[in-house]
């Protein structure tokens, strides 16, 4: 910047010179072979339920591998559509629903259903701690943490973001959280959920580390959980042609299943 080597804390005022290097990777945007569980398909879109670890778009340090490869290998005509008509993302390690577009017009009309709030998403969430109120709304502006820049945060500048949660289930020391997303900000769960004192159990990015349990049993199982407990498991939305509300369900993964389980049983 302005002939010297920028570091990334430093800040552009506007005016300056900026250089930058650019290192190409190749065509990321291939075809692969990789499983998927398809929920429902037509001919307008595909609905995918996604397993945890994988990665939505390729990126650094994921350059393949991810549910975009996947698809251009599942549906090769979404290849000529921005981002394989993938229209909303989830976390790498969260579970659950994600429609994807065959067509241009598709995704233009998801997105626009999207913007428009009226598509239906509905997550699970295993949090530490027992939530005092059953039910509740936490509004709160999401945008980049001020210095640890891969984390989200409440910031009174960040994007309007709105989750209502609801408690479904009360274990000894833990609980199953219902969240509905009004808007659907980068880690937006996550971050409410920490805001609100009960993170998710295995989001280590947002405070739900380790803590021993009362019983060994339960702990070899907090042990072996190495996500976030965070399920995708019901999308709503308007048909692109037909117009007909269609709602579809995924059941809760194995390991996550096995989490709720063992929290029952303690």
């Amino acid at each position: 910047m302005d002939g010297c080597r920028a570091k990334p804390k430093d800040r552009v005022n506007g005016g300056e010179q900026v250089l930058i290097e650019v290192e190409t990777v190749g065509d990321t945007d291939r075809a692969e072979d990789i499983p998927l569980d398809i929920v429902y398909e037509d001919e307008q879109l595909v609905v995918v339920n996604k397993a945890p670890g994988l990665v939505v778009h390729p990126g650094a340090g994921n350059p393949h591998g991810t549910l975009l490869n996947a698809l251009l290998n599942y549906v090769p005509e979404v290849a000529d559509i921005p981002r394989a008509g993938i229209v909303h993302r989830l976390d790498k390690e969260t579970s659950g629903l994600l429609v994807v577009a065959k067509t241009l017009e598709t995704q233009n009309y998801l997105v626009k259903q999207i913007q428009a709030r009226d598509v239906t998403r509905v997550y699970h969430a295993v949090v530490y701690g027992l939530p005092a109120r059953q039910q509740g709304t936490i509004d709160g502006a999401i945008g980049r943490h001020p210095i640890q820049r891969k984390k989200m945060a409440i910031r009174a500048d960040g994007k309007p973001a709105r989750t209502h949660y609801r408690v479904l289930q009360r274990f000894a020391e833990h609980a199953l959280v219902e969240c509905r997303l009004e808007s659907g900000r980068t880690h937006q769960i996550r971050v409410h959920m920490q805001a609100l004192g009960y993170p998710l159990i295995g989001d280590t990015v947002y405070g739900g580390h380790y803590r021993r349990p009362r019983t060994q049993e339960l702990e070899i199982v907090l042990r072996s959980f190495k996500r976030q407990a965070l399920h995708a498991c019901k999308l709503g939305l308007s048909h692109p042609v037909t117009g007909r509300e269609m709602i579809w369900r995924a059941e809760y993964p194995e390991d996550i299943q096995i989490l709720i389980d063992a929290l029952s049983e303690a």
